[in-house]
């Protein structure tokens, strides 16, 4: 398959500064701009998965009547992070 490339982006000189100070070693500032596109494409999906998950529950909600009581599930959570911080601290 073919390569493509992205548009030219025009960015001001601080922009661009920042940017190349936080290459590592051996980093280009095209393939840091690669991986953070990807990046943010990875975020996005997640992102957009976690919104259609969340439509999904309230549909389901709605159509069964049922609803969780908003301080039994923070008394759940709440039980969550005590029993993790527990464990991090053994």
């Amino acid at each position: 398959m073919k390569s493509a490339t992205f548009p030219p982006v025009r960015v001001n000189p601080e922009l661009r500064r920042s940017a190349e100070q936080v290459l590592e070693e051996g980093e280009s500032l095209s393939g840091f701009v690669e991986q953070s596109i990807r990046s943010e494409i990875a975020h996005r999906r997640l992102q957009a998965e976690f919104v259609a998950r969340g439509l999904a529950s309230r549909a389901s909600a709605r159509r069964h009547g049922r609803y969780a009581d908003v301080s039994q599930v923070l008394e759940k959570l709440e039980a969550r992070i005590r029993i993790a911080k527990e464990q991090a601290d053994e």
